[in-house]
């Protein structure tokens, strides 16, 4: 044989329990839904907070390939990497957290990146779910600016109707700057 065996993974000692299936469906859905709340409160409390600063050029018109929102892809792919190599050597349960994240990462870029923004392909959804979600975030781009607006999560998408007459509100009231084509 040449060079050193192979790494056992069982062989760590700080290694925790295997996992069952039922365990890694259970905790890859949950950490896919939980992902849904976290992308909802990172959008609206980092990405239109002190983050804005990254965020910015993906709400104004350009026709870059890259965005600096990118970043937010790239830094959180770093944390899921560091979460993969971790719960290989420590927890199965951590790698397979890490998995549903993973699997959220690529249904936001299908949807958000692809399915909204047109990166990858051009297909405009006529009626359904898939059009509801168009429709929600093109509404969280009809604000100007970070402040105000609606629709921070990317898979769930709350009715169009109740959207823009939120939009309406927040611009009678001063908290946001929204553009006239938005109808609201």
């Amino acid at each position: 044989m040449v060079g050193p065996a192979p790494r056992q993974k069982d062989h760590v000692a700080a290694r925790d329990f295997q996992v069952s299936i039922p365990a890694i469906l259970l905790t890859v859905f949950l950490s896919i839904a939980g992902m849904e709340l976290f992308a909802w409160w990172a959008h609206k409390y980092i990405m239109h907070g002190w983050g804005w600063g990254w965020h910015r050029d993906h709400h104004e018109p350009h026709d870059n390939v890259l965005e600096k929102n990118d970043l937010y892809a790239v830094t959180f792919g770093t944390i899921v990497f560091a979460m993969f190599a971790v719960g290989y050597v420590w927890s199965d349960l951590l790698w397979w957290i890490a998995f549903g994240i993973t699997c959220y990462g690529l249904i936001y870029t299908f949807v958000h990146d692809g399915l909204v923004h047109q990166r990858y392909f051009r297909w405009v959804p006529k009626k359904g779910y898939a059009k509801r979600l168009v429709q929600a975030h093109k509404l969280h781009h009809a604000t100007i600016g970070k402040e105000g607006g609606v629709s921070f999560g990317f898979v769930l998408a709350r009715d169009p109707a109740k959207l823009k007459a939120e939009l309406k509100r927040q611009k009678e009231a001063g908290i946001a700057t929204v553009r006239e084509s938005a109808g609201a």
